[in-house]
């Protein structure tokens, strides 16, 4: 008789004050990862900024999304950037698996112990060619990407360097986009592997003031916007090269199977 795997339960921290474009985000993620509905639940950080490491009691996972309404050089502002660096750094301990996004991939940095630096003006925004490290051909999850892939990034603060503990698997001329910290499963990412083109032109509409300098600059930046399906299969690469392994691991009769049996 086959066996059946359960379900997967993995957390979603949003940081997002925006009704729509947290519902946005919590769809892009189902999405691109393959999760159902059920298998995904999301921790609102503005609604709850202060909470421990027991939030992921229970889940197999967590993703960390974007913001655009906080910063984290802010940490007296945004009281959750501290609780949520705090987290990253106790899933980096026990090799919890964590797939981290823009504002998740910059609390990834602080919790390394890295730089962020923040860009007033000439900041990457809309799709961007991403090269590669040597160190990615190796990566279960960019081994197959091809280098110069592009990815939906739209951030003002930006970490330079790969922090130390990490490996970098990806960068552009302004800063590190991807590493990963040897022998745990943690990726972090720049830019958004959540995202593709069309969630991009209805993001920036809605946040046109944050970033942009108004209608004519907010069309030109759209215009060249191109498909992102490299960066976008990335989500689904560690569901179903990470996390279902692993599940698989620890489902009944999975020694028998490893056997041959």
């Amino acid at each position: 008789m086959k066996s059946i795997t359960p379900p997967l339960k993995v957390l979603l921290l949003q940081i997002r004050k925006e009704a729509r474009v947290r519902q946005e985000e919590y769809e892009s993620f189902c999405q691109y990862s393959g999760l159902a509905p059920a298998e995904l639940d999301t921790l609102d950080a503005f609604a709850q900024p202060d909470f421990g490491p027991q939030v992921l009691a229970g889940y197999d996972a967590l993703f960390v999304g974007g913001a655009s309404e906080a910063s984290v050089l802010e940490p007296e502002t945004y009281p959750f950037v501290p609780a949520s660096i705090a987290l990253m750094r106790h899933c980096i301990a026990r090799d919890f698996p964590v797939f981290a996004s823009c504002f998740g991939f910059q609390l990834a940095v602080l919790a390394l112990g890295g730089t962020i630096i923040r860009d007033e003006r000439d900041f990457e925004m809309g799709t961007i060619a991403v090269r590669l490290t040597d160190a990615a051909a190796s990566d279960p999850l960019l081994h197959d990407v091809p280098d110069g892939f592009f990815a939906v990034a739209v951030h003002r603060e930006r970490s330079v360097h790969c922090p130390d503990g990490a490996q970098m698997l990806a960068f552009t001329a302004p800063c590190c986009h991807a590493f990963k910290v040897p022998g745990r499963r943690f990726w972090a990412f720049q830019f958004h592997p959540e995202v593709d083109r069309q969630r991009l032109v209805e993001r920036l509409t809605i946040f046109k003031a944050h970033y942009t300098e108004g209608d004519d600059h907010l069309d030109q930046v759209l215009r060249s916007a191109v498909e992102t399906p490299e960066a976008n299969d990335l989500v689904r690469k560690f569901v179903d090269r990470v996390l279902r392994p692993a599940q698989l691991e620890r489902s009944p009769g999975s020694n028998r199977r490893a056997r041959g049996g």
